[in-house]
């Protein structure tokens, strides 16, 4: 399986560790970024480096791709000089992006009138995880895809499932979002409830985290709030305002309430309003801060 040949395109903040777990797992890796410095970083380790995306396909077996945007997306993979363009029978297509069930589906349809086989397979867990190789990944599509793809995925994750047929995994992907801004938003609440009442934040902190009422989200974004550091935008506020769309689009496809979705999506876009869209996710807990008279800090 290590003879396959590997592309990737998109080297950002999660494409660029994913491609060197990809490398350190023995693939013959090409890989395209816009930003061509990333690539000759990595082409120093042992990467192959494409000048197009379309160079990327007519070289590679197997080609995935880590994308920013849903624009993005859809231009490299249904755009007239992009990687569906260029495919060929036979060949497997993977998009590691977050985007909406509708684009998923847009380029598994493209991908199989030129007989390749697309799949869905959005990650999560963050920049350190795509690191040490240990993401989540959810994958839909074809299953012979899934198989020929799992080696790649086992490189650079932990948990790799094939959740179902396309448009699948970025559903699960979307749940994943939707879950994060809700235990985000729960999580602020209760600090600046606890720090209004006088209690210690800190405290408040490792006391409900050691509780039932712990959460990944809260582990996460309570020592941010602590240290004040929102500025280390790692998941920022406008990834989730996205990300939330896309669930309350799918809801309404389904005819799903969501109104946990809806109220967070509320506080998302009054946060991004009063000029938080760029900060940490954490940083949902500053409109609730404002209006309450309170900051939450580390006692000195």
């Amino acid at each position: 399986m290590l003879a396959l040949k590997i592309g990737f395109i998109g080297l950002g903040r999660m494409g660029l560790p994913m491609s060197y777990r990809l490398l350190k797992a023995g693939f013959h890796l090409t890989v395209h970024n816009r930003s061509q410095e990333k690539v000759r970083q990595i082409a120093d380790s042992g990467a192959h480096p494409a000048k197009s995306a379309a160079q990327v396909v007519q070289q590679c077996d197997v080609v995935l791709a880590c994308l920013p945007d849903i624009a993005t997306v859809e231009e490299l993979f249904l755009g007239r000089d992009g990687i569906i363009a260029h495919a060929r029978r036979g060949q497997v297509l993977v998009d590691h992006s977050t985007v909406g069930v509708g684009t998923s589906k847009a380029c598994a349809e493209a991908a199989e009138t030129k007989g390749a086989l697309f799949l869905d397979a959005p990650i999560s867990g963050g920049v350190e995880r795509a690191a040490n190789g240990t993401l989540t990944i959810m994958a839909g599509g074809p299953a012979e895809a899934y198989q020929q793809a799992l080696p790649m995925f086992e490189a650079m994750g932990a948990t790799v499932r094939h959740i179902g047929p396309t448009g699948t995994g970025t559903t699960v992907k979307l749940i994943n979002q939707l879950l994060c801004v809700v235990h985000s938003l729960a999580a602020a609440e209760a600090m600046v409830l606890g720090v209004k009442s006088g209690a210690d934040p800190a405290l408040v902190f490792e006391v409900v985290n050691s509780g039932w009422g712990q959460s990944f989200m809260l582990g996460r974004n309570a020592p941010v709030m602590l240290d004040r550091t929102f500025d280390d935008a790692r998941a920022p506020i406008r990834t989730y305002l996205k990300d939330l769309g896309l669930v309350q689009e799918l809801a309404r496809g389904l005819g799903v309430p969501t109104p946990a979705c809806d109220l967070g999506l509320r506080q998302f876009q009054a946060a991004a309003a009063a000029g938080f869209r760029d900060l940490d996710v954490s940083g949902i807990v500053l409109p609730l801060e404002q209006q309450a008279g309170v900051e939450i800090r580390r006692k000195d």
